[in-house]
């Protein structure tokens, strides 16, 4: 088995399969890249065992083979060559040889057979998204998604498909994103929950692509393909909370601001809170809104008023600053509503500008009990 590839484009799709592998291994295979040559086309994957991703490389052969390659030792040496084409020979004592213009290098080898084969989908359900507005879709949803291991279901994003449109939703229970894009609908009703792991690969490497990525999906794995690459993953099981329920529907409090105001005065605010809680307060009256935070323990408080648009009760409310902070930082519209109807009860948080046709995003997130 022998092939000549490009240094760095062999690099850069191996970087991306990468994020794939494990920093501890159960099982030593996992630690290497499956290279299976098939003539002039190359297909390299990694998996976990949960995820297994694939990429197909145009290379220069006229043979047949399969080994797995140790992932680090390889990203390692590849980093450091100038762009040059690299021969790969698999020689008799059980090493790959790789050939540079200035030198040899041999790396031990393992049995392509021992690779664990990626699942089969069978009978898969299908849709059609475009790369980077399923990037956005994640991106927007994924900060919400929880951690812990006791409720594996809330660890992920459920996607909810129908033939109305698309419908994302992440949670842990103290905030929440429902991220909907009514311009793509899918053949069919399903709904899935989508681990991390493979949601954050995803978006790192279909942030800017304008390309087509289809979505296969059964009761348990799914299949996205895209340009030379396909990642399958186990999904989460089980049921997932019914979201719609905890939105509440009547908010009759509608505050308005221009968002990098209010997240700058949050965060400034917020350096002042109690450690424990985070909790800041918001009062408002008429036309101000006044941000305060106070750490009785260490004598530290802090206090800031902004001029808003506010029709509604004067109230006050309680809200952890670091859930407000990652929500406005989430979003890219110049300025936001946060509706609301009791200080024991969500408020909710949309961009007002900034939204493409079809697409609509809800931040929900629950108060914290003040202490007078």
């Amino acid at each position: 088995m022998k092939f000549i590839v490009s240094s760095t484009y062999l690099l850069k799709q191996l970087q991306v399969l990468g994020g794939v592998i494990n920093s501890s291994n159960t099982l030593p295979i996992l630690d290497n890249f499956l290279f299976e040559l098939d003539h002039t086309k190359l297909t390299v994957s990694a998996s976990d065992l949960e995820t297994t991703m694939a990429s197909s490389l145009d290379v220069e052969s006229d043979s047949k083979g399969s080994v797995a390659i140790p992932a680090r030792l390889l990203l390692d040496t590849l980093k450091t060559f100038p762009e040059q084409p690299l021969t790969f020979v698999v020689e008799e004592n059980n090493t790959i040889e790789i050939s540079s213009n200035h030198g040899k290098y041999a790396l031990a080898y393992a049995d392509g057979n021992e690779f664990p084969k990626a699942v089969a989908l069978e009978d898969p359900s299908k849709t059609v998204v475009v790369g980077d507005v399923l990037a956005t879709a994640i991106s927007k949803t994924i900060f919400a998604a929880g951690n812990d291991d006791l409720r594996p279901v809330m660890s992920g994003v459920f996607f909810q498909f129908s033939t109305e449109g698309l419908t994302f939703v992440a949670t842990d229970a103290h905030k929440l994103v429902k991220y909907t894009r009514e311009d793509i609908k899918a053949n069919q009703a399903t709904e899935f929950i989508m681990p991390k792991k493979p949601l954050n690969l995803l978006k790192g490497i279909l942030a800017a692509s304008e390309e087509d990525v289809t979505i296969e999906y059964n009761e348990s794995n799914a299949k996205f393909t895209f340009e030379n690459s396909e990642l399958i993953c186990r999904l989460i099981d089980g049921k997932y909370p019914n979201y719609e329920a905890v939105i509440p529907k009547e908010n009759p409090n509608k505050l308005s601001i221009d968002r990098t105001q209010f997240l700058n005065s949050v965060r400034r605010v917020s350096i002042f809170s109690n450690k424990t809680t985070h909790q800041i307060r918001l009062k408002i009256a008429g036309a101000e809104l006044n941000i305060s935070a106070e750490d009785i323990d260490y004598s530290n408080k802090a206090e800031e008023r902004l001029t808003c648009d506010y029709q509604g009760d004067d109230m006050q409310i309680g809200f952890n600053s670091r859930f407000l902070t990652e929500m406005l930082n989430n979003l890219n519209s110049d300025e936001v509503q946060l509706e609301m109807s009791m200080p024991n009860r969500a408020g909710i948080l949309t961009p007002i500008d900034g939204l493409d046709e079809g697409e609509q995003i809800t931040m929900l997130v629950m108060p914290v009990m003040l202490n007078n």
